[in-house]
This record gives structure tokens, sequence and C-alpha cells, in this order.
């Protein structure tokens, strides 16, 4: 019975920070830092692979992923759409494989060091979130080096400048210093609400 709880409480509480997900990215997309957005939504991705194990961190970030690639079809994120305009495969490979491996990499690492320490692996799960996102992003755009190289990177600048400090550089800072914050405590609050529940169930 207890399993059986466990396994719709997991699922409820993914679906609902799935949609927490979309809302964040949709909204995330208005604030652009540099040439990218700021990805708010590893919060929430963070938070369900902390709360509900790998699998929901994956799934989380795949909703993510789904999204950013979504904006670039549509048109409504240019810098994505250019991107898959030129390399679509790449482009569709990436958007959804660095938010999937976020998201997984996260509850992997929290289910490792959480058997010895919850709050280093609290931390630990939300710094290392945007760590793979942006080196997934960084890595990728240099199997698209021609297309942003002449689309984007200014005259005595090289790729790799543009990649880490134009493009990730802020971003990945404030992603970083977000996610350490703000993730931790919202799982700590989710975590006293599950209780609560549990008691009067």
């Amino acid at each position: 019975m207890k399993t059986k709880n466990s396994k719709l409480y997991n699922l409820v509480l993914t679906a609902i920070l799935m949609g927490v997900v979309i809302l964040l990215q949709l909204f995330a997309s208005a604030i652009p830092i540099g040439t990218t957005n700021i990805s708010l939504v590893l919060i929430p991705i963070v938070m369900g692979a902390m709360l509900c194990g790998p699998k929901s961190g994956a799934i989380l970030g795949f909703t993510f992923g789904a999204v950013v690639l979504i904006g670039g079809i549509s048109g409504t994120d240019p810098f994505t759409n250019l991107l898959i305009n030129h390399h679509p495969v790449i482009t569709t490979l990436l958007c959804l494989g660095k938010g999937t491996a976020a998201g997984w990499g996260a509850g992997v690492l929290y289910s490792l060091i959480s058997k010895k320490s919850t709050v280093a692996a609290t931390f630990a799960a939300s710094a290392v979130a945007p760590i793979i996102n942006t080196g997934l992003f960084i890595l990728g755009g240099l199997f698209m080096s021609g297309t942003i190289t002449d689309n984007f990177v200014a005259d005595g600048q090289s790729l790799m400048y543009f990649l880490i400090i134009v493009c990730a550089g802020l971003n990945f800072i404030v992603e970083l210093t977000v996610n350490t914050v703000f993730a931790p405590a919202l799982a700590y609050v989710a975590r006293l609400f599950e209780k609560s529940s549990a008691q009067v169930r």
C-alpha cells in the first residue's frame, strides 16, 4: 500500500512540476540574458529529481527541451530557430538531450550523495543541473560552429569565447546561483508538506 501511494505521489508531483516547467520556460523566453534565455525551469526539474528520482528529473528535463524546441520551430526563440533551420537533427538532439541529461544527472547524484548527507546531496544536485545543461550546450555549439560563427560571433572573437563568455557566461552564473538558492529551499518545503500529509493519512 505504501509503495502504491509513493508511486502515485511521484506521478502527481511530476505532473504538477511538468506544468510549472512549461509555464516557467514560456515566461523565461521573455527574459533574455545575452544571446540565450535564463533557464528558471531548472528549479522544478531539480526538485522533481530530488523528490521523485532520476526518472522524474529526466522527464521534466525532456519537457523543458521540448518547449525550447517548439519555440525554435515556431520562431519565438530566434537563436534556436536559426540553428534548427541549418542543423535540424543536431539542434533537436541538443534541445531534448541537455535538459534530459541535466534532470537525470541531478537525480542520480542526489541518490548517491543523500546516503551520506541529504544537505550535501541537495546542493550538489542543484549545482550539477546547470553545469550539465550549459556544458552540453557549449559542446553542441561546437558541432554547429560554422552557423554560429557566421551569424553571431563578432570580428576578433573566437567561437569558444562566444559560447563560454558571451553566450553562456552570465546565463550560467545566474542559473547556478538561482538554482542552488531556490531548489533546496523549495524541496525542503515540499518534504515538510509530504510528511504532514502522510501523518494526516
